[in-house]
């Protein structure tokens, strides 16, 4: 499972200030057992948003929304009420964030923060992957991670290397930043990149204490 923690409130609505109407996508897998996500957390987003004068268009609560098929499958469902939305806001972690930007051509903002567990996480295979850095920030780059999709993680833009859309490290990659200005350019949000992203705090990267003691960091330890 993917560990994720609520964004604060006061972060959700700074990067929502701009943005009149909304829709809501949650997972119903990690976040649930996690105990910071389903339908109650879906119902007080929306309290929360109405009451600072956001329009709520409609909302979504989908399982493994790390699975692109079953997002298409249920976004689908709500096209009407998707296509009156200025955004979306998700609720999951990075990768869900990632592949609901991939399925729908709108911003997608991060309403959680995705806890660094260490090792490998069981995830829906997929091409999204999340680098768990506890503090998302997709909604900048179109719902494509710079972190893992650029060699070098460049948080402001690519490299002097990048040649036709080539990352210098391996040619037979796409420089992630290419990727990102195109799907920033093709949804109309090439004035995103215009924000300054600033370096990362690697302590975020480093599991809590309260949470290297809960039941969710492993199921056995000595007991000290």
């Amino acid at each position: 499972m993917i560990l994720v923690e609520p964004k604060p409130k006061d972060e959700i609505l700074a990067f929502l200030q701009d943005e009149r109407a909304i829709f809501i996508v949650a997972c119903g897998g990690c976040p649930v057992g996690a105990e910071v996500g389903g339908e109650q957390k879906v119902l007080e987003m929306k309290e929360l948003l109405e009451s600072n004068g956001k329009k709520i268009t409609g909302s979504a609560l989908i399982e493994f929304l790390c699975n692109k098929a079953l997002v298409g499958i249920h976004i689908g469902r709500h096209i009407n009420e998707l296509n009156e939305a200025d955004c979306m806001l998700v609720l999951s972690c990075g990768v869900g964030v990632q592949a609901v930007a991939n399925t729908v051509d709108k911003v997608a903002y991060p309403a959680f923060n995705t806890l660094p567990m260490r090792g490998v996480a069981g995830v829906w295979q997929s091409t999204e992957r999340c680098n768990q850095c506890g503090d998302c920030l997709l909604y900048l780059t179109g719902g494509l991670c710079p972190i893992t999709l650029c060699a070098k993680s460049l948080l402001n833009g690519p490299c002097g290397g990048t040649n036709n859309g080539k990352c210098e490290v391996d040619k037979e990659l796409d420089c992630g930043w290419y990727l990102i200005y195109e799907r920033l350019k093709r949804i109309g949000r090439l004035d995103l990149l215009k924000k300054y992203v600033q370096p990362k705090d690697f302590q975020k990267y480093i599991p809590s204490p309260q949470l290297r003691s809960s039941s969710l960091w492993a199921l056995e330890r000595r007991a000290k």
